[in-house]
């Protein structure tokens, strides 16, 4: 290859930085913004509610830092594929697996433990379709968390993370259908 054909590579690569037109995001306006947030204070409510009622003095709880991303998604981007139930539920309980394995595992390195479990829950979304963003810092939270994390290993799976996704996923489907002008889930499967 001569030095021409290289440097036209390497001007392909960079103009693909350059990106293109930003794409309208279909919003109806203050309308939309209201059902969001009415969406997330009420999703991201109760389980914080259902933790200080149901959890206190058990050291656990249903509220972890990956859902405040899901509530964007469940109540602001309804559209979206990423938003949808499947995606919802199986991106955040099969990352959260995949991040006590990891930690599990490869605990001891924590920054390694950290990488593979939000690369493999990465691949293991893609590979079943259920790609939710929030689901990579689910895999991650469970490396990085604290020892009340660390102590519930797989159950980590179940409560906070699938109790907490099914609650949210259930405010998305009242919430987001109220409105005439809103429509949730796209699709189930």
């Amino acid at each position: 290859m001569d030095k021409n054909s290289k440097d036209s590579l390497w001007r392909k690569y960079f103009a693909k930085w350059r990106g293109g037109h930003k794409p309208h995001h279909p919003f109806n306006g203050f309308v939309d913004i209201f059902w969001a947030w009415l969406g997330a204070v009420i999703g991201i409510g109760v389980c914080g509610w259902l933790t200080s009622f149901w959890l206190e003095g058990m050291d656990a709880t249903l509220v972890i830092g990956s859902f405040g991303a899901s509530a964007v998604l469940l109540y602001a981007a309804v559209r979206s594929p990423l938003a949808q139930p499947r995606n919802c539920l199986g991106g955040h309980i099969l990352s959260a697996i995949i991040g006590v394995f990891c930690f599990k595992t490869f605990g001891g390195i924590p920054w390694l433990a950290g990488a593979l479990a939000v690369s493999i829950a990465i691949a293991v979304m893609m590979l079943t379709d259920t790609v939710h963003p929030p689901g990579g810092a689910t895999a991650l939270i469970a490396v990085i968390g604290s020892p009340v994390i660390h102590n519930l290993g797989y159950i980590y799976a179940i409560v906070p993370v699938g109790l907490g996704a099914s609650i949210l996923l259930l405010v998305a489907l009242v919430v987001n259908n109220l409105s005439s002008a809103r429509e949730y889930p796209s699709y189930w499967l």
